[in-house]
């Protein structure tokens, strides 16, 4: 009969502390869903400006000769820098964890003795901290008050380290925002600037100033808005992965509840039942 009482106490104060977790997931999911629907505002308000300058020089960089900028400039790669984006925090399901497995496979896939790391966010440091790769910059304890300034002086770094030869190619590895349960790792080029032209445009379009006077003035905006889009992107997955991760936490945090007070109520009843008999024993004890 003690045990009996001991086990009750025992889930007592499991089903005690799972309420606490429960609470404390269902107010993280409420604070990321906040942040994610501000984070995706701003994200889509960003995407249409993005596209748009993207086009424009894709357009213009097949006429223009590539030793006008340094940032046009494709070398023989002897060395690659790689920038991956991560959040802070965790509790965000997969988020970080996809991430950095796509960002390691590829650097070991060159070599990681040829990759210099720029990382963003606090998971991106310590993963590859802890495992000796080179890491030039880290920029951490910005998220909560992202804004364009942090893409600017993000972007510096990195464009600078390609224009001083350090690296001969750069690639952002992050996440892009589908949906609220979608979030896909993407890898791309950053630097040099290479577009692809399958179909020149022949339509006649006129520029004013010229053509290269436009993309001098164009490519360096038009890198502060790369850097921005990845990090806009980043931190909406981010969100929608923590919300979705959070609402499933709660689920399972409710499904324990119920298997655990139905382990009660059993306990409790066995307690009863043994009480009882015990009663009813000593009853017959003392007739007899």
């Amino acid at each position: 009969y003690c045990l009996i009482m001991a086990n009750l106490k025992d889930i007592r104060d499991r089903i005690k502390s799972v309420k606490s977790i429960q609470k404390v997931t269902k107010a993280m999911k409420m604070v990321a869903a906040a942040k994610m629907r501000r984070a995706q505002e701003r994200m889509e308000e960003a995407r249409p400006y993005e596209k748009r300058l993207s086009d424009v020089i894709n357009h213009l960089l097949p006429d223009v000769d590539r030793d006008l900028l340094e940032l046009l400039d494709v070398r023989e790669i002897n060395r690659y820098g790689y920038v991956v984006v991560t959040s802070d925090r965790g509790m965000a399901g997969s988020f970080n964890a996809n991430v950095l497995k796509a960002a390691q496979n590829e650097i070991d896939a060159i070599g990681k003795e040829k990759v210099d790391i720029y990382c963003i966010g606090k998971k991106a440091r310590d993963h590859f901290k802890r495992r000796n790769y080179k890491i030039i910059e880290s920029h951490i304890d910005f998220w909560n008050e992202l804004n364009f300034s942090n893409a600017i002086s993000i972007g510096n770094g990195i464009i600078s380290h390609f224009t001083n030869k350090h690296v001969d190619e750069i690639h952002v590895v992050y996440n892009e925002f589908a949906n609220v349960a979608t979030q896909y790792v993407e890898s791309e080029v950053l630097l040099p600037l290479v577009y692809d032209v399958k179909e020149k445009q022949t339509i006649g379009k006129l520029y004013e100033p010229d053509k290269d006077t436009i993309v001098k003035s164009l490519i360096p905006r038009h890198l502060n808005v790369q850097m921005w889009k990845y990090l806009l992107e980043s931190y909406a997955s981010e969100q929608a992965a923590r919300m979705v991760a959070m609402e499933n936490a709660t689920d399972n945090a409710q499904d324990m509840i119920k298997d655990l007070t139905l382990e009660f109520n059993k306990a409790r009843q066995a307690a009863i039942t043994t009480e009882m008999l015990e009663i009813v024993s000593g009853a017959e004890a003392l007739q007899s």
